[in-house]
Parts: structure tokens; C-alpha cells; sequence
């Protein structure tokens, strides 16, 4: 088995947001065959496909037959909700370091909205609601993601006091980031407190801008080993630790829902195996459903201690461009777009490349990336860092 550093050495993204008429296998192909450029590829040197989607998928392993390639030794489909991407890296870094593939894409790709009908109605519309002690939930309102992450962010609100206009500033602070980020979704349009306070509800105490886009479109990445990556086009971005964290609760809501994750697990082991230590991350992109996911993780993570980060996120000079922690500097799901654990993820090898632009971080040595699926049920952590 080599114990070669795996390396991520292209990117590929395609147009977000409200982009019809292609189905979420078209933009998957899109995404790796830009990946493959960006890399200095030709598509026939790719030996291993690692495929996802969002819940109606649309993604599957014949993306393979869809780009023609062949002879390949590494092939699936996986899926882990927002966790994915961070599992699609930790695999394809595992599989590079043992030989059994040496050139791996990744992609991630969805088409949830239609044209002239409500990001509302993208992930489902009208649910068939389930029968037995699992309609108890969908009786008492309890029917959605929003609803479930509210319940959450109201635990976390009893137990420390955090409030609404302290979560307006994760959003306030992303939507500054993403007026940096011409990929962005509302790279065109500022947001204020003011504005942030006056949007509608979705679930109490969740405004719109606690809320996640929904977009289309598609991101891929192309995982080989460091010395591969060294002889290829762009700066290669150093996979340097890595772990999950899945406390298999889902559905049944114990003593700490809502005040903690498994980011708490995850995040020092993943720090761990990369050597490394929170005081010497210089870059944290966080999956960012909502407010509250990024506000929790952050938690977790130990950015801030737990129950301080409300306070902590509101405090003038901590989040933003101009702020200490340099937090989802893409604007996130919040306002860059939502492809799921792929968001961060991307934002993480443009700054870990030093390809950000206006919105570059100075140091970016060591970036920390976050994934969170179901309702705080899955999580992944990565950390990258530059080739020095």
C-alpha cells in the first residue's frame, strides 16, 4: 500500500441557480468534464467515478457510459445527504493512497427547480405522510427540514439565550462574502439587519435568509496523489485529515439535540489525523443549511465555546471580509448557491489555490471543511492544506 499524501488537482463547476432545460446528469458531465481541464486532463485518463446527487438523485454510475469513459477501476454512487462530498474525498483519498484507482472524479449535481414554479416546490411539493408513530410528527406540523432545524435552533435559544438578530449576522456576514464571489447567487444584491429582520418567517425563529438557496447545477473535483497532482496544471490542494460522525439518532430526538453534533467528533479527529491544531486553521468553509447549522458547527468545531456562539458571531470585527475568522468566504448556501456538501467544499480549493480574488484570505495555509446532513444526523470533516 503507498502512503502518498492524496491531493485535489481540478475543479469544475457549472452555472448555479435558476439554470433550466439540462437534467442533473448533464450538469454532472459538464462539472467533470471541467474538472478534468481545469487539471490539465484528458478524460481518458480518469480511472475512478464517484457519483452523487440530491434526494431524487438524477446521478447515477451511468454517468459513466454519459462521458465515455472505460476501464475503470473504481465506480459508485454514494450518498450521505450534506456529509457526502467530505465522504466522496475521504474515500477517493483512500483508494489513491492504496492503489486501487490513481485518477478519481467526484461530482455532485441536482436540477431541483422548474421553470415558473416556487423554490418551495423543488424538493418534493406534496408528501404522502407516513402512517403510525411516524405520522405523529407530520400531525403536529413537524413536516420538513425547516420545521426540524427550528426546533433545534429553539433548543440551542432555551439552553443559552441566543436570538434571532445574532443568527442575522451569519447571514449579514455571507451575503458580504458573496458580494466578492461573481459565482454567486446574489453576488448583485446586499443585505442588511434591517433587511434580514423585515424578510418573512419559514419556521419560527427561522427568517427566508436563515434559509438556504435552491439551486441547479453541478460540482466536481478530481482527487490523485500529490506527486501526480505536482505535474498537473493547477496548484494541487493537499488532503491532510479526515473523519465522519453519524450518531445515528435520526428521528429520535434526545437530551442534546440541538446542542451539539457530530461535528464535535469529527472535527478533532479530522484536525488530528492532519497534525494539526484549531489555531492554526486560517480558513473554515461550514456547511450552512441555516444559520443555526453554521452557528452550531462553529461550536463544535471550537471557534467558539459552547453556548458563546451567538455572542460570539455578533461581536463587531469576528465575521465578514473584514472580520478574524474568515468563515464560508464564498457566501455560502446562504447566498453563493446549494450544492450541498460540495458548497464548502469548492470555496475550500479556490482559497486553499489562492484563486479567491477579491475575496481571497490572506492565509490559507490550512482550511478547515465542513458536511452536514438529515436533521445534525451526518457529518464529515475535512482538512486541507497548500503543498508546502
Amino acid at each position: 500500500m503507498s502512503h502518498d499524501t492524496p491531493a485535489i488537482a481540478g475543479l469544475g463547476i457549472t452555472e448555479q441557480g435558476k439554470v433550466y432545460g439540462r437534467t442533473p446528469r448533464q450538469f454532472a458531465a459538464q462539472a467533470v468534464r471541467s474538472a478534468a481541464a481545469d487539471a490539465g486532463l484528458e478524460l481518458g485518463d480518469i480511472d475512478g467515478l464517484i457519483v452523487s446527487g440530491g434526494l431524487r438523485s438524477g446521478v447515477g454510475v451511468e454517468l459513466q457510459s454519459t462521458l465515455g469513459l472505460t476501464d475503470l477501476t473504481l465506480l459508485t454512487e454514494m450518498q450521505g445527504y450534506g456529509s457526502t462530498a467530505g465522504q466522496m474525498v475521504q474515500y477517493a483519498s483512500m483508494a489513491v493512497q492504496s492503489g486501487m484507482a490513481t485518477t478519481i472524479a467526484l461530482v455532485w449535481a441536482d436540477a431541483p427547480l422548474k421553470e415558473k414554479s416556487g423554490a418551495a416546490s423543488a424538493y418534493g411539493g406534496a408528501r404522502r405522510l407516513p402512517k403510525g408513530f411516524g405520522g405523529l410528527h407530520a400531525s403536529n406540523g413537524i413536516a420538513s427540514p425547516n420545521v426540524m432545524y427550528a426546533l433545534a435552533a429553539r433548543r440551542h435559544m432555551k439552553k443559552y439565550g441566543t436570538t434571532s438578530e445574532q443568527l442575522g449576522h451569519i447571514a449579514v456576514a455571507q451575503r458580504q462574502w458573496a458580494q466578492l464571489n461573481p459565482l454567486a447567487q446574489f453576488h448583485d444584491t446586499p443585505l442588511t439587519l434591517e433587511d434580514y429582520h423585515a424578510s418573512r418567517y419559514i419556521a419560527e425563529p427561522f427568517h427566508l435568509y436563515d434559509c438556504c438557496l435552491v439551486s441547479n447545477g453541478g460540482v466536481a473535483v478530481i482527487v490523485t496523489t500529490l506527486d501526480r497532482a505536482r505535474a498537473l496544471r493547477q496548484p494541487p490542494v493537499r488532503v491532510l485529515g479526515w473523519a465522519q460522525a453519524h450518531p445515528g439518532k435520526s428521528g429520535v430526538r434526545n437530551d442534546d439535540f440541538g446542542l451539539v453534533s457530530g461535528a464535535a467528533t469529527s472535527g478533532p479527529r479530522a484536525l488530528a489525523m492532519a497534525d494539526t491544531t484549531l489555531a492554526e486553521i486560517d480558513v473554515a468553509q461550514i456547511y450552512d443549511c441555516y444559520t443555526f447549522t453554521a452557528l452550531l458547527t462553529l461550536e463544535d468545531y471550537g471557534f467558539f465555546p459552547k453556548g458563546e456562539g451567538g455572542p460570539g458571531v455578533a461581536e463587531p470585527g469576528t465575521l465578514g471580509p473584514s472580520g478574524r475568522l474568515k468563515v464560508n468566504t464564498g457566501g455560502g448556501q446562504l447566498s453563493a448557491f446549494y450544492m450541498w456538501g460540495m458548497t464548502p467544499l469548492h470555496e475550500a480549493v479556490v482559497q486553499t489555490r489562492c484563486h479567491g480574488g477579491a475575496r481571497q484570505a490572506d492565509k490559507h495555509d490550512r482550511v478547515l471543511v465542513s458536511g452536514n446532513g438529515g436533521i445534525l444526523d451526518y457529518h464529515s470533516t475535512l482538512v486541507l492544506g497548500t503543498d508546502n
